[in-house]
């Protein structure tokens, strides 16, 4: 097992960026008061990951910028677009995920006022309540367990996450 580290995670963080703005190991080490190979071993793969990225982009731009000047206001158009979208999915997982955490808990809260011991007759309306609560709180948190589990397929698949794909998940009917 490895020792723990000398540096909080928000350290770590620290030196991964300065790391990938092109500060030495050795003077990051320095300065830290770490070895450099806790600083490379901790830094190598995302510096790695962040040369892949902006090759890919710079690549991209060269791309975009060899087509005619109306295809390339396009592709920058649909480009900005798909991002909004993908914020807005993101956005729309969390508040979906937050409805059904407030849910789950009123649910909670209205079943532990119901005695098992009493006729259920009695119960009926608090009853429907507490399983009409529990079935919406489950539908709102359908769009993040679906993203979840698209996620750990793609761990699963080896998919390194390189390759953009445009992914439709069905968000909630608002009633």
């Amino acid at each position: 097992m490895a020792r723990p580290s000398n540096l909080t995670e928000k350290q770590w963080v620290e030196v991964s960026r300065r790391r990938a703005l092109g500060e030495t190991v050795r003077g990051l080490a320095k300065e830290f008061g770490v070895s450099p190979a806790s600083i490379s071993g901790r830094t190598t793969k995302t510096s790695e990951t962040l040369k892949t990225v902006a090759n890919q982009l710079f690549e991209a731009e060269a791309v975009v910028r060899s087509l005619p000047i109306l295809e390339q206001v396009a592709v920058r158009s649909l480009s900005e677009r798909l991002l909004a979208v993908s914020m807005n999915l993101v956005d729309t997982v969390e508040i979906s995920s937050k409805t059904a955490l407030k849910l789950a808990t009123a649910a909670n809260f209205h079943a532990e006022k119901i005695n098992v011991n009493d006729d259920i007759g009695t119960q009926s309306v608090a009853l429907a309540s507490v399983v009409a609560m529990t079935r919406a709180s489950n539908e709102a948190a359908e769009p993040g367990l679906k993203l979840l589990a698209l996620n750990k397929d793609m761990l699963k698949s080896g998919d390194d996450g390189n390759t953009m794909k445009i992914i439709v998940v069905n968000e909630p009917e608002i009633v």
